[in-house]
């Protein structure tokens, strides 16, 4: 695999929060990721896969073109490269069973990227890796027993008793799951600090495109490999650790009668997606009576005095969402900004919304102390956590 790009700020610092956090309340206290070198910008992408497929039809080449302007993504990082097609030239071939090729990419891949997003943020934390007391792993881009949460443990040099969680295949709102968890085993074991790390590839769904399967070629136009890592931690150690955001309360809920509407399955050439084109529907007539749930416990009323840390599943979900709400047209801006930056990552993409908010928190002087975390994926399902800046 290429050498990892990270991208993350790599250095501890104890700057005071502006707010105190709320005793027993888990906060975020540290943030990183990474990425593999090869950067694709969009505008390269078409002429590549069509290259790289060996497609000869004009019309899926300018349905691709199409959908790649419409995705808003600028640039996205990949583990898929000349050398891996030049090796593996069944992966190019439609029909051909290649899942085990698939998986000895990806497997590695998703580990070492991991890796350095946890390093990157074990960095920025500032604390040794002996402090850390749990590990929650989350990706939906490995398939192997053991999985990448002992192999992650292992190379970071974790102690040998520390408290592994490994969530698969939740797909987009697997971030906030695992923020989710990783709140409530901090709340729940006073003294605990835990890593989260997310880490998702392509590999196994890269294919030839087909007119049968036309969501292949959204995939093609808007999905990134990446990783990110947090640190999760309540009662911060004062002049030891900087916490930035509380996780103040979290839900998860799911769509009844909705489960084929984001469906995946694992054959043996590979995963195959399909999305039903009312998805973006689906998440409109449900967005708003599930983020008042969320608001509802700190006595919030109003959207627009929220900051917002969107998933971008895709552009159309970020508009309807933005519509629906009556939101300010800059309250998703970190979020379209991720999905310019990076495209789609899956799992990660929520931590690059978060670290972009981060960014711009710092930058007001006013900031708004509440704000929504989502995500939405498989089952339908809304994943939410009401957050507190600090």
């Amino acid at each position: 695999m290429s050498k990892i790009n990270t991208n993350g700020s790599g250095s501890c610092s104890f700057a005071p929060s502006k707010r105190l956090p709320t005793p027993g309340k888990a906060t975020v206290l540290a943030i990183g990721k990474a990425f593999p070198r090869q950067l694709i910008p969009q505008e390269c992408l078409v002429e590549g896969y069509i290259r790289d497929t060996k497609c000869e039809d004009v019309s899926i080449k300018e349905k691709l073109e199409r959908l790649c302007k419409t995705t808003t993504v600028k640039t996205r990082y990949t583990v898929m490269s000349k050398e891996i097609l030049d090796k593996y030239p069944e992966l190019a071939t439609e029909g051909t069973p290649t899942i085990k090729q698939r998986l000895d990419i990806a497997n590695p891949a998703v580990v070492e990227m991991a890796m350095e997003a946890s390093l990157a943020c074990i960095k920025e934390w500032g604390r040794p890796v002996e402090d850390i007391t749990h590990i929650v792993y989350v990706s939906s881009s490995e398939i192997r027993l053991p999985g990448g949460d002992l192999y992650l443990a292992s190379q970071l040099g974790l102690r040998n008793d520390v408290g592994r969680v490994m969530l698969y295949f939740l797909g987009c709102y697997g971030g906030v799951t695992g923020l989710r968890v990783a709140k409530d085993i901090a709340e729940n074991n006073p003294g605990s600090r835990v890593l989260l790390t997310t880490s998702e590839t392509t590999i196994l769904g890269f294919r030839p495109p087909n007119k049968a399967r036309p969501y292949d070629l959204v995939g093609a136009a808007l999905f990134g490999d990446g990783a990110a890592a947090v640190i999760v931690g309540a009662n911060p150690l004062k002049d030891k650790e900087s916490p930035f955001m509380e996780l103040h309360y979290a839900v998860q809920q799911f769509l009844p009668g909705t489960q084929n509407v984001i469906d995946g399955s694992l054959t043996e050439e590979g995963i195959n997606f399909k999305l039903g084109r009312d998805l973006p529907q689906k998440i409109e007539d449900n967005i708003e009576v599930f983020c008042k749930k969320l608001m509802a416990n700190a006595d919030l009323k109003e959207f627009n005095d929220l900051f917002w840390a969107v998933h971008p599943g895709g552009p159309a979900i970020l508009n309807r969402l933005e519509s629906n709400l009556k939101l300010e047209n800059n309250k998703l801006e970190c979020s379209r900004r991720a999905l310019m930056d990076y495209g789609n990552v899956s799992s990660n993409t929520i931590f690059y919304v978060m670290d972009n908010m981060r960014e711009e928190l710092k930058k007001k002087k006013d900031m708004e102390e509440w704000g929504l975390a989502l995500a939405f994926g498989p089952g339908i399902t809304f994943e939410g956590i009401l957050l507190r800046s600090l």
